[in-house]
C-alpha cells in the first residue's frame, strides 16, 4: 500500500535534538577553556570584549530563532507521521475487508457454475439463492447484496421469458433518470430493447431483489464492466453510481461464470464463448466506510474521504464531507483488485495544529542561557582582571617571601659560622688549658666553662637542624657503630643530673640486638638525648628507663610484655603502659614491614626504643601538638626548665628519615613513655670498619680480666635486677640473682658455685641494717676460698653517709647509672685486678692519634688566627709538624708540587678565595704535574689529602666537599675522635 504526504519531511527529531545539544554544549566548554587560556596569558581590551559580547548575543539570537523553526518543523513532521499512520491503518482495514468479500463472491461464482449450470435440472432457484446469501452475509462484510445475471442470446429470449414468467427490463433509463427508493417500482420498467445477447438478473439477495429481470447489459457502464469481466476472468469494478432504490453511492464487483470445462490458460475469445452468466456484488460505499470508522476509537479526530481517481482530472468522491479541518492531509492508495480502477483515501485532522510550545520554550530557554553565559563571561573578565592584579601582587609577595627564606638560610649559615668559629677557639683553648698543670679548683672552673660552651654549641645545632628540616637538607650517614657504647655515652651525659635528683637512670639492650649496626650514630644519639633530656627535666622522683629490643620481640611478647604495676617496674612507681605508645605503628600491623625483618637472612634490623619516666606527664590538652616545633606545654615550663621546644620535632623528623615511627603515651602525675622504631643494617664484626669503630668509640666492654668470675646480684625487683645483670654480663662475668640477703647467704655458703663478688641493691641493704651487718660478718667467715667482694648499688652520693657508719669492713659503693666502663673501673679498683696494660679510652685515642700524626707535616689554612692556633695546638699535641697560612692563595703556593706536606686542613669560608676554589686550583695543578710526569714511573703521583675544616654546617655538606675535590670533612670545633676518624683513612700507624 503506497502512501503520499502533503509536505516533505523526516522523523527522528528527538535524537537529532539530543545530538545537537551535546554538540553545542561541547563547543561551549571548549570555548570556555580557550577563553580562560587566552585570558590567562593576555589581557583582552575592553572595546574588543564589548564587540565579542555583542557578537555573542546576536549570534545566539539567530541560533534560538533557528531552533524555534527547526523544532516547529519537527513537530509538524511528527504530526504528519501520526496522520499517515492513522490513514494507512484505515485504508488497510478497508482494503482487507474488501478482499475478503471479493474472494467470497468469486467462490459463489464457482458454486453457481457447479450447481446451476452443470445440473439439469438446476439445484438453485431464487429462494435457495436468497436463503444462502442471507446466511453467508457475515462473510461479505462490505457487500449490501449479491445478484446473478444469466447470459441469454436473442434467439433464446422468448423462451427464457416464458420460462421465467417475466420480461427482460432495460436499465439505461434509470441511469438517465434516477428515482428515489420510495418511488421505485420494478414493474414500471420498460422492456429491454433487442440485442444480440442479454444478461437478466435471475437470482438476487433479498436486499436487492428489485433488480431481478433487469438486463445488466442494457446500461452503458454495466455493459462495459461485464464485457471486461468475461474477457479477463477477474473481478471488475464499476464507477461509483447511485444505487437503485437506495439512491446511495456504490459500486458493483462483477465476476463472469464460466462452463466447468474452461481451461485455466484460455484465450479471451474462449472465455467469451464459455461464459454462462455474471455474478455481481453490490457495495454501498458510504455505509460501509461509516461502519468501518465506527470500529476505531480515533474516528472523531480524523476526517476521511474516499475517491475514485481513475480519471485524475475529475476524481469521483465515494465517501466524505466538506467539513473543514487541518490544511495538511495524507493520501493512502487503495487496491481493490481491479487494475483499471484507481482509488484513494484522503485523511486530515479535524483540529488545527496546536502552538509549538516545546519549540518556543526551548528556544527561549537557550536564549536566556546564552544571555546568562554572556553575563558570566562579562563578569569573569572583570574578575580575571582583578585576579590578575591580585596574582601579580601575590607573586611579588611570594618573591619577597622566597627572598626572605633565602636570607634566613644565609643568615643561619652565617650566624652558625660566626658563632661556631669563636666557640671553636674557646673550646679548643679550654681543651689545651686542661692539659696544663692546674689545681683542682682551676680544673673545675675550666670543666664548667667547657660544659657551658658545649651546651651553647648544642643549642646552635638544634636551631640549625630545624632549619635543615624546613629546607629538606637533613641527611643521614651510614657508618658502623656500637649501639651499646652510644647508650653508655648518653648515660654519662645525664648521670650527674639523675644522681643529683635521686632519680634512678637505667638502660637495657636486648641480647637479640646485634652488637654492631650500620647507620647514623650521631642522629640516633641525638634522638635518645632529646627524649632522655626531657625525661630528666620533668622527673623529680622514680626512674627513667631506656629499653631497646627488636620489633619481632615486642610482637611475639618476648621479654617485653609486662604489666604496669608497682612490683614490676624499675623503681616501683606506677608508669604509663608503654604498649599504648606504639599500638598504631605500621610495623605491628599486618600491612607493615614486619615480615621483611623477621627473616634471618635479611640484613635489616628493626629496633624499637622506649624511654619511660615517672615524671609530671603531659597535660591532655597539650598532647596533640607535642611534636610541633617551638611548642612548650605552658609558659611556666620554659621559665622553669628552659629549652627551645624543638627537640621532639627534630626527633620525629630523624625517626622518619630512619624509616621509623614515633609515638607516646602520657598520664598526668604518672609519667610518660616515648617509643620509636628505627631501621638499621646489621654490621659484620669481621670488617675492618668494625675494628676502626671499636677503637674510636670504646674498648670492648667484655674485659678479659673478668673472664670466669661469678657475681651474685641481690635485688627484689626483677626489672632492676635484669638491668644490673645486663651491664655485668657485658664484662664477661657470669651472674646469679636472688631477692634477699638470706637467699644470698645460703647461695654463698653452699659452695657449689664460687662467688667472686656480691652486688647488693641499696633498698635491700637499708631495709634492715642489723641483717646487713650479720650478712657481712658471715661472708667473712667462709671457709672455702676467698670471701666475695661486696658492692652496694646506690642512686646518689647522699647515701654514702649511711653506709660509712657501718664499720671498718664497709662494702664498696657503686653509684648508678651503671655503664660498662665505669663498672669495670670500679671492680678493678676494689678487687685489685689489673687492666693488663690496656689504656683507658682517652689514652687509647691519644696513643692512636700520636702513632698516626707523629712526624707528619700538615698545612692548616684558616683566615682566623684563633682557629689556626687551636688547630695547630691540637695537631702538635700528637707530634705533627704544623705550618699555618691565612688564605687560599697562600695554600696554593704552599701546595705547589713538589712539596713536603702530608695533609692539609682547609677552612671553607675565607675572604678573597674560599676553600672550594683553592682546592679546585690545587687539584688542577696536581693533575697538570701528574700528566707531565706520567711517562716516568719513578716520579711521585701527587694528591695531597685535603680535609674541609669549617663551622658552616648548612652549606658545607659532606657531599659538596667531596664534589669540590676534598677528601674529608671536619666540623669545628672538632675533637680527638672526629679528627682520628678522618686522619686514619689516609695515614697508617708508624
Amino acid at each position: 500500500m503506497d502512501t503520499k504526504m502533503g509536505f516533505p519531511g523526516g522523523g527522528g527529531g528527538g535524537k537529532m535534538w539530543h545530538k545537537w545539544w551535546e554538540k553545542i554544549s561541547g563547543q561551549g566548554c571548549k570555548i570556555h577553556q580557550q577563553y580562560y587560556q587566552y585570558i590567562g596569558s593576555k589581557r583582552v581590551k575592553r572595546a574588543l570584549w564589548r564587540k565579542l559580547l555583542l557578537t555573542w548575543v546576536v549570534g545566539w539570537i539567530i541560533v534560538s530563532l533557528w531552533i524555534l523553526c527547526y523544532l516547529s518543523l519537527q513537530g509538524i513532521e511528527k504530526r504528519k507521521e501520526t496522520l499517515a499512520s492513522l490513514c494507512d491503518e484505515r485504508a488497510r482495514m478497508l482494503q482487507d475487508q474488501f478482499n475478503v468479500s471479493m474472494n467470497h463472491i468469486q467462490a459463489m461464482s464457482i458454486l453457481i457454475s457447479t450447481f446451476h449450470h452443470a445440473k439439469n435440472p438446476s439445484a438453485i432457484d431464487q429462494k435457495t439463492f436468497a436463503r444462502y446469501t442471507e446466511r453467508t452475509a457475515f462473510e461479505r462484510p462490505l457487500t449490501s447484496g449479491v445478484a446473478y445475471a444469466v447470459r441469454v442470446l436473442h434467439s433464446e429470449r422468448e423462451q427464457f421469458e416464458k420460462q421465467q414468467g417475466w420480461i427482460i427490463k432495460r436499465m439505461d433509463t434509470l441511469e438517465q433518470n434516477p428515482v428515489h427508493k420510495d418511488d421505485y417500482v420494478p414493474e414500471a420498467l420498460e422492456p429491454s430493447p433487442v440485442q444480440e445477447e442479454y444478461a437478466p438478473v435471475i437470482f438476487a439477495q433479498d436486499t436487492i431483489a428489485h433488480v431481478i429481470s433487469v438486463n445488466v447489459l442494457s446500461g452503458k457502464e454495466d455493459r462495459e464492466n461485464v464485457l471486461r469481466a468475461r474477457e479477463s476472468g477477474k473481478g471488475v469494478l464499476t464507477a461509483p453510481f447511485r444505487l437503485l432504490k437506495t439512491n446511495r453511492l456504490g459500486v458493483i464487483l462483477t465476476f463472469a461464470v464460466y462452463k466447468r470445462d474452461l481451461p485455466s490458460n484460455a484465450t479471451p475469445n474462449e472465455r467469451i464463448q464459455a461464459t454462462d452468466g455474471y455474478l455481481g456484488g453490490v457495495f454501498d460505499v458510504e455505509s460501509l466506510v461509516e461502519k468501518l470508522l465506527q470500529q476505531l476509537a480515533s474516528k472523531q479526530t480524523v476526517i476521511v474521504n474516499v475517491y475514485d481517481t481513475t480519471n485524475h482530472t475529475h476524481p469521483i468522491a465515494m465517501y466524505g464531507s466538506n467539513e473543514s479541518g487541518d490544511e495538511f492531509y495524507h493520501v493512502s492508495t487503495l487496491n481493490f483488485g481491479d487494475p483499471f480502477r484507481k482509488h484513494e483515501m484522503h485523511c486530515r485532522f479535524k483540529q488545527k495544529p496546536p502552538w509549538p510550545w516545546l519549540a518556543i520554550t526551548t528556544s527561549f530557554g537557550i536564549l536566556v542561557i546564552a544571555f546568562l553565559v554572556g553575563y558570566i563571561f562579562h563578569a569573569t573578565v572583570n574578575h580575571i582582571a582583578k585576579v590578575e592584579d591580585d596574582c601579580r601582587e601575590m607573586m611579588e609577595l611570594r618573591e619577597r617571601a622566597v627572598a626572605a627564606d633565602i636570607a634566613k638560610s644565609q643568615f643561619l649559615a652565617t650566624v652558625s659560622h660566626e658563632i661556631r668559629t669563636p666557640m671553636n677557639g674557646v673550646l679548643g683553648m679550654l681543651h689545651m688549658l686542661m692539659d696544663t698543670d692546674l689545681d683542682v679548683t682551676q680544673q673545675e672552673y675550666v670543666r664548667t666553662a667547657q660544659e657551658s660552651g658545649k651546651a651553647l654549641v648544642s643549642l646552635i645545632n638544634e636551631v640549625l637542624d630545624q632549619a635543615k628540616i624546613e629546607f629538606g637538607k637533613l641527611e643521614l650517614e651510614a657508618v658502623l657503630f656500637d649501639i651499646r657504647a652510644i647508650l653508655d655515652d648518653v648515660l654519662s651525659l645525664f648521670s650527674e643530673k639523675s644522681q643529683g635528683k635521686g632519680v634512678e637512670l637505667a638502660v637495657y639492650v636486648s641480647d637479640q640486638v646485634p652488637e654492631f649496626l650500620i647507620g647514623d650514630p650521631g642522629r640516633f644519639r641525638q634522638i635518645i638525648t632529646n627524649l632522655m633530656g626531657n625525661s630528666i627535666k620533668f622527673t623529680d622522683k622514680g626512674h627513667i628507663f631506656v629499653t631497646i629490643h627488636l620489633v619481632e620481640e615486642v610482637v611475639h611478647s618476648i621479654e617485653v610484655d609486662k604489666e604496669s604495676n608497682s612490683e614490676n617496674t624499675l623503681s616501683g612507681s606506677v608508669v604509663a603502659d608503654s604498649r599504648k605508645s606504639w599500638e598504631g605503628f605500621r610495623a605491628f600491623s599486618q600491612e607493615g614491614p614486619l615480615g621483611s625483618f623477621s627473616s634471618p637472612s635479611n640484613d635489616l634490623v628493626n629496633l624499637i626504643v622506649s624511654v619511660e619516666d615517672t615524671g609530671e606527664g603531659i597535660p591532655l590538652e597539650s598532647q596533640p601538638r607535642i611534636f610541633t616545633p617551638f611548642m612548650q606545654v605552658g609558659p611556666s615550663i620554659s621559665r622553669k626548665h628552659g629549652g627551645t621546644g624543638i627537640g621532639l620535632s627534630i626527633s620525629k623528623c630523624l625517626v622518619g628519615l630512619m624509616n621509623g615511627e614515633i609515638g607516646f603515651v602520657s598520664i598526668p602525675k604518672i609519667g610518660s613513655t616515648f617509643t620509636f622504631t628505627a631501621i638499621f643494617t646489621n654490621g659484620h664484626r669481621s670488617s675492618n670498619e668494625c675494628k676502626i669503630q671499636q677503637t674510636n668509640n670504646q674498648p670492648r666492654s667484655a674485659s678479659s680480666e673478668f673472664e670466669g668470675m661469678t657475681a651474685l646480684i641481690i635485688d627484689p625487683r626483677p626489672v632492676r635486677a635484669k638491668v644490673s645483670r645486663y651491664h655485668i654480663q657485658r664484662l664477661g662475668i657470669h651472674v646469679e640473682m636472688v631477692s634477699d640477703l638470706n637467699q644470698a647467704l645460703l647461695a654463698i655458703s653452699n659452695g657449689n658455685i664460687v662467688i667472686n663478688m656480691v652486688l647488693i641493691e641499696q633498698e635491700v641493704w637499708d631495709r634492715d641494717l642489723g641483717l646487713s651487718s650479720h650478712f657481712v660478718n658471715n661472708t667473712r667467715k667462709i671457709d672455702h676460698g676467698v670471701p666475695p667482694k661486696l658492692f652496694i648499688l646506690v642512686n646518689s652520693s647522699s647515701s654514702f653517709k649511711a653506709i660509712v657508719n657501718l664499720g671498718a669492713d664497709n662494702p664498696t659503693v657503686i653509684t648508678k647509672p651503671l655503664r660498662a666502663s665505669m663498672l669495670a673501673a670500679s671492680l678493678q679498683r676494689s678487687m685489685g685486678v689489673q687492666n693488663k696494660g690496656a689504656p683507658r679510652n682517652r689514652e687509647l685515642q691519644s696513643l692512636s692519634l700520636r702513632h698516626l700524626l707523629c712526624g707528619r707535616k700538615i698545612l692548616i689554612v684558616d683566615d682566623n688566627a684563633v682557629n689556626r692556633a687551636v688547630a695547630a695546638g691540637a695537631l702538635k699535641k700528637y707530634g705533627a709538624d704544623v705550618v699555618c697560612v691565612s688564605s687560599g692563595k697562600d695554600a696554593i703556593s704552599s701546595l705547589k708540587p713538589p712539596h713536603q706536606f702530608d695533609a692539609c686542613f682547609m677552612d671553607i669560608q675565607m675572604p678573597e678565595m674560599d676553600g672550594f676554589v683553592a682546592t679546585k686550583q690545587i687539584r688542577e695543578m696536581e693533575q697538570s704535574v701528574n700528566r707531565e710526569a706520567s711517562m716516568d714511573e719513578n716520579v711521585r703521583n701527587w694528591h695531597v689529602p685535603i680535609l674541609a675544616m669549617t663551622a658552616d654546617v648548612i652549606q658545607a655538606t659532606h657531599e659538596k666537599c667531596l664534589g669540590g675535590g676534598m677528601d674529608g670533612y671536619v666540623s669545628k670545633p672538632f675533637e680527638a675522635e672526629q679528627l682520628y676518624r678522618e686522619v686514619s683513612r689516609f695515614f697508617q700507624s708508624s
